[in-house]
């Protein structure tokens, strides 16, 4: 399902999101033992600021951001922000994505909401993708939505893809030893009917695609502008390459 071209702006967008910010990042050492991966810069600007800035501009009034590794970090660059409004949920112990929406869901609200993990980069592509994103949303259908990217697009990625989506959207996971055509950005709309029967404590947000895929209620979106998958220092140096250069690729996309 690729999102519609040029349309004036969503008439619906979620209230609230979740930004998943507690993991430690560990691939992306050295780096992360003293500063949390969301924290740190790309294209001059923190993670956390270029995701909380699209939320705003977006229309979210509210998101909430769990933190476990370095998480006092977090609290003293957050302090101040009121767009959106910010609540910090720091975690004792770390609750994997999964339990970490769960605990934060009383902060979420009864409607859908957006999940973003704290190390995404985009970029737009014809117009705000958070709006597009929103125009695909379809509540007696779905219970999760997934923004997508081309697999052969992602840079500096090696595995196998993620995805495979039907003509009307509707997804599954890569069959084994297959390559698929689509990897997940790190960006959802999640219903909270979705969470209704999640397990306690730690556990994957894959259990709930999963459920939803199982149920056929699992669908995704594809993304017309740029992404940055960022896992190592290699990715990072990568990234920052292109922002500095003006995102043009090395080879052409075909």
């Amino acid at each position: 399902m690729l999102l519609p071209g040029l349309k004036k702006r969503s008439p619906w967008v979620p209230e609230t999101a979740m930004v998943l910010a507690a993991g430690r990042g560990t691939r992306l050492a050295p780096l992360t033992d003293s500063c949390p991966k969301p924290l740190i810069e790309v294209g001059g600007r923190p993670i956390l600021d270029r995701i909380l800035d699209r939320l705003a501009v977006a229309g979210v009034t509210h998101a909430v951001v769990n933190a476990h590794h370095l998480a006092e970090r977090f609290e003293a660059h957050l302090a101040g922000r009121d767009s959106p409004a910010v609540t910090l949920i720091r975690e004792p112990e770390p609750l994997e994505t999964g339990g970490s929406v769960v605990n934060a869901l009383p902060l979420l609200g009864e409607e859908p909401f957006f999940v973003i993990n704290g190390d995404s980069v985009w970029l737009d592509g014809l117009r705000d993708a958070l709006h597009r994103f929103a125009e695909i949303w379809n509540d007696e259908a779905m219970d999760v939505l997934l923004l997508l990217y081309p697999f052969a697009r992602v840079l500096g990625w090696h595995g196998l893809g993620d995805y495979v989506m039907d003509p009307d959207g509707r997804l599954t996971r890569r069959p084994e030893s297959r390559v698929a055509p689509y990897a997940y950005m790190g960006v959802s709309i999640i219903h909270p009917r979705a969470l209704a029967a999640a397990p306690e404590g730690a556990f994957s947000m894959n259990v709930v695609y999963d459920r939803a895929e199982e149920a056929g209620r699992l669908f995704g979106a594809v993304h017309d502008g740029l992404w940055y998958h960022i896992s190592t220092p290699a990715d990072l140096d990568e990234a920052n390459r292109r922002f500095a250069q003006g995102h043009v690729p090395d080879t052409p996309f075909i």
